[in-house]
């Protein structure tokens, strides 16, 4: 098959006719991953939403000592992760705001210590903004804050905070926010130390369908240059309680668009990530006749997309995670964070 050019791409998502995009995407997943669909056993540690940003999309950042901020000392990150199934469960994910009252040691010693108490536990911890913003206050490069971490028991990083790249969205949402050519090199530099990385992108806000295929077509241009990115995971944007809560909630018709397109987009990234929290569980249980073959996982306690409104569950249990990828006709696939097969459920 021929890579899909950006202009093709963006025909595709003007088209309001999603048949031919659905068939093509779904016969791609199909020859990929016959008829398994992924979780994992997972939960999030948001450790502060103290954050020295105010992005317009954001619910979950507060200032310092504002009403319903919230940051975490090393003894209660354990005791949160020991009370949360750390020591059943495969995954910890954990991203939080740009809190300037944490130093380098904070972040070294968290990594360390829930390496030294939960062993078995693999760490995707820090996203490219955060990674960028421990270098400068430690004065480190990227490079540097990253072996620094790896040293210290990081296995993989998360995709957030890549929003949409367009120059124009950017300046209007999140102007003060790592720029995108930063968040491209701080993934590149992770993945030329061995580290893999999910890649993410907002959508459904004021981005354009020129902007959506200008971001996607970035993240393939690196995915060719190191191979690194394990996962694309569109994130729907939830309008409530942000500086964007004047706009509407995005279509299921362009979210089913956004997946379908990114599985015929991305011929380099082997997996298309459903982030059930931001679509409901009915809307990915569709998306995974439309090229999905990922849906997440337990999650326990989601927090970020909750303060900006979505109203999904905070968690899943196993069972109910099953259950919805058996009840959509898919083989229920569960995996670690590097897509190694667990357990299938035939």
């Amino acid at each position: 098959m021929t890579r899909l050019s950006a202009k093709e791409a963006i025909q595709f998502l003007s088209n309001t006719d999603i048949y031919e995009l659905g068939t093509l995407a779904n016969s791609i997943r199909t020859r990929l991953h016959n008829n398994k669909t992924y979780y994992v056993k997972n939960f999030h540690l948001n450790y502060t939403n103290i954050c020295v940003h105010s992005c317009k999309f954001c619910g979950f950042a507060r200032r310092k000592g504002e009403s319903g901020g919230w940051q975490m000392t090393i003894d209660s990150i354990l005791e949160y992760i020991g009370n949360h199934g750390g020591s059943t469960l495969s995954e910890v994910h954990i991203v939080g705001g740009l809190n300037p009252e944490y130093k380098f040691d904070f972040y070294t010693e968290m990594v360390n210590q829930i390496r030294q108490n939960f062993p078995n536990l693999h760490i995707k911890a820090f996203t490219a903004t955060e990674i960028d913003f421990i270098s400068k206050i430690s004065k480190k490069t990227i490079d540097e804050t990253l072996k620094s971490l790896i040293e210290a028991g990081l296995n993989s990083m998360p995709g957030g905070g890549a929003e949409i790249f367009s120059k124009r969205v950017w300046d209007t949402v999140c102007d003060h926010k790592t720029a995108p050519d930063q968040w491209l090199q701080v993934h590149r530099t992770a993945h030329k130390l061995g580290l893999k990385s999910t890649c993410t992108m907002l959508y459904g806000h004021i981005e354009t369908h020129a902007e959506i295929v200008e971001h996607m077509n970035l993240l393939r241009k690196l995915q060719d240059e190191t191979g690194g990115f394990t996962a694309f995971i569109p994130l729907a944007f939830q309008p409530y309680d942000n500086q964007l809560s004047h706009l509407n909630q995005v279509s299921a018709l362009e979210s089913i668009k956004v997946h379908a397109l990114a599985r015929v987009f991305f011929d380099n990234i082997e997996h298309i990530k459903a982030y059930w929290v931001t679509l409901g569980l009915r809307l990915a249980q569709i998306l995974m006749d439309f090229g999905v073959d990922d849906i997440d996982g337990t999650i326990v306690e989601e927090r970020i997309m909750h303060m900006s409104g979505a109203n999904s569950p905070k968690g899943l249990t196993e069972e109910s995670l099953i259950r919805h990828i058996k009840e959509s006709g898919k083989t229920p696939v569960q995996r670690d964070t590097l897509y190694n097969p667990v357990k299938i459920w035939n």
